[in-house]
């Protein structure tokens, strides 16, 4: 079976204009060629298709199992295929207008067990200034909750030891001031007095974990080292720049932590985006019960 004439050349005119991949074009070749092969069998063409027969295919694609992922990825293809025929005059009307895409809910973040956190933590080697320092932005990080380019971003002035807590500006430049915890800071004192100074490079600078060129490292940087420290500890979980965040968020509500609480340490400005954290804990929590209660 030939793909439909106008099927070809929209994909040569996405080609020209976006430069789609070959797996991207064949994805959106795949998905047109067979609602225009279901049409067919209904007798209807792809220019003539209305809103009511896309919706009557999007009900026999649920019919068949097809996957919420599947058929977001199969509304967008002929979004943009219909898009493209309006423009041209090929079509007088979208029939995807008013047609919402699946709901495919937010994927669960990976974390780590404590136990894979303190194997992370032990990992770099403390009797070497670059050892020190990365275990001390771990400690921070896990301790914390921060993103990993707030990290990197923190200057002395955004640190109060005596108060135990860090002055962070996260998205949007809103800041928020956050406790350490009595680990975190012992590790701060001990590599600010051991290891800092080493890392400066001869310059005055103010950034309080610094490259070994004394100037601020990149979320690339860290993340590498985060990478070859998970490797000395033997840990081979998928692995995020945002791993030790998720496994603050998921550690604290797994020890009573309110959802509240969670959300302004964060930094999330809805609730609804930390309450994906709900679902780790929660199937942590039966996960126990099964392991523990006499009759789990």
């Amino acid at each position: 079976m030939r793909d439909h004439p106008f099927i070809i050349r929209f994909l040569d005119a996405l080609w020209l204009e976006k430069g789609l991949s070959e797996h991207t074009r064949s994805a959106y070749q795949n998905d047109l060629s067979q609602f225009d092969a279901w049409l067919g069998e209904q007798g209807i063409s792809l220019e003539n298709a209305g809103r009511d027969r896309l919706l009557d295919h999007l009900a026999w694609r649920l019919d068949r199992g097809y996957k919420a992922r599947s058929t977001a990825r199969f509304l967008s293809s002929v979004r943009s295929f219909y898009r493209y025929a309006v423009r041209e005059g090929w079509v007088e009307q979208d029939p995807t207008l008013q047609v919402d895409l699946p709901k495919l809910g937010a994927p669960l973040p990976k974390s780590l067990s404590e136990a894979d956190v303190e194997a992370l933590l032990a990992a770099p080697d403390t009797d070497d200034p670059l050892g020190m320092r990365d275990r001390t932005m771990l400690e921070v990080l896990y301790a914390t909750g921060l993103r990993v380019s707030e990290l990197v971003g923190l200057t002395l002035q955004q640190l109060n030891l005596r108060q135990g807590s860090l002055r962070v500006f996260g998205k949007g430049n809103k800041e928020r001031l956050i406790p350490l915890g009595e680990e975190a800071i012992a590790w701060l004192e001990r590599y600010l007095r051991e290891a800092r100074g080493a890392l400066q490079n001869g310059l005055a600078t103010d950034v309080l974990f610094p490259s070994l060129r004394g100037t601020e490292m990149t979320r690339q940087t860290f993340w590498h080292r985060i990478k070859l420290h998970a490797q000395t500890a033997g840990i081979d979980k998928p692995l995020s720049p945002h791993t030790l965040r998720h496994a603050f968020a998921t550690h604290l509500l797994n020890h009573g932590a309110d959802l509240r609480t969670v959300q302004m340490l964060l930094g999330h400005s809805s609730l609804s985006t930390t309450q994906i954290y709900t679902h780790i804990a929660r199937a942590r929590l039966q996960t126990l019960h099964a392991q523990h209660h006499p009759r789990g």
